[in-house]
């Protein structure tokens, strides 16, 4: 993300599990004054206890230095109009934007937008997804709800409420299996924070393994590998292809750091969705080898496994693999 980005949030969460409480909590930390805060339902405008000073149009002007703003079109359309508002100056310039989705809402469609859609990555440059997690019926809702378990993998941050009403170690316990990589904090407003190059893009294996006890109710599990070199862009191209061709939106959120050729490279996708990978001149942190770590639901470690040759292809070939061909060659090892 370069420094004329704004940052955006993304910010998710069930039913009821505290995503505005949370919310109006870090507002009024005078760290997040000049934030903008998108909501996708109208109805949800309010922002409970935070007192709107002036209205124009669909934005309010809250008494936290923030605005807010409903999203009546397609997220990207709003996002642009908030950009070229602050530029002609017809609304207070903003810093960063948080977007509170539905509690209901699938967050993976949202999370591609924002990092794929040219009228949004023109601007903004996105930062991380934070989801609420309710300490007092996530463990129980999981069955019913398979949403809870998605909402919480596609998380860079993690908050958990009701914490004061039960215990939240069994929660944490399972967040911490659930997804490996995310960061569970307790301080409102350091979950929309701007972290440095390092933090940011930190891909670590220090976990690699299943969702938990109950695996029957979601399937998703985390699996974690160092993939060999030489990675080439025919490879990460092939790679890619075969992934999205054969897992789909199996494959929930897939992150890693490669050195793709000369370059350092921080790649991702959402659902068989993949993004440009932002490249580097030096790794962003202190581990020199290639990581990548893929959440999914009912794929198998050794499904993934089987694919990770063809980021190998030869620079400079295009390489279609079928996963039979890989299949075959991954039990000749």
């Amino acid at each position: 993300m370069t420094a004329e980005k704004t940052p955006v949030f993304l910010l998710t969460g069930f039913l009821g599990s505290g995503k505005t409480t949370l919310l109006n909590k870090a507002l009024k930390d005078p760290t997040l004054a000049n934030t903008a805060v998108v909501v996708n339902e109208l109805g949800e405008i309010g922002l409970d206890n935070v007192m709107i000073a002036q209205a124009t149009d669909n934005v309010v002007l809250l008494d936290a230095g923030c605005l807010c703003c409903a999203n009546t079109g397609a997220l990207h359309e709003t996002l642009a109009d908030l950009d070229g508002r602050r530029a002609r100056g017809e609304i207070p310039r903003f810093e960063r934007v948080i977007i509170e989705t539905s509690g209901a809402a699938d967050p993976a469609p949202l999370l591609n937008v924002l990092l794929g859609h040219p009228l949004v990555t023109a601007a903004y440059g996105f930062e991380a997804t934070v989801c609420t997690v309710d300490a007092q019926h996530f463990l129980a809702s999981r069955g019913e709800y398979p949403e809870l378990d998605k909402q919480a993998a596609l998380a860079e941050r993690l908050y958990i409420t009701k914490r004061d009403l039960a215990d939240p170690s069994p929660v944490l316990a399972l967040l911490r299996e659930h997804n490996p990589e995310a960061e569970v904090l307790d301080t409102p407003a350091a979950l929309f924070s701007t972290w440095a190059k390092e933090r940011k893009y930190k891909v670590s294996l220090n976990t690699k393994g299943k969702i938990g006890r109950r695996e029957h109710f979601s399937g998703i599990r985390a699996h974690a590998f160092r993939p060999p070199p030489p990675i080439t862009w025919a490879g990460w191209s092939a790679w890619s292809r075969l992934a999205r061709e054969e897992f789909g939106a199996r494959l929930i959120r897939v992150k890693g750091l490669l050195q793709i050729e000369d370059t350092i490279a921080f790649v991702q996708g959402v659902q068989g969705v993949f993004h440009p990978p932002q490249r580097f001149r030096e790794w962003p942190d202190a581990d020199h080898g290639n990581r990548l770590v893929c959440i999914s639901r009912d794929v198998t470690e050794e499904d993934i496994a089987i694919t990770l040759p063809a980021l190998n292809t030869p620079a400079g070939t295009q390489a279609h693999y079928s996963m039979q061909e890989l299949r075959e060659r991954y039990a000749r090892r």
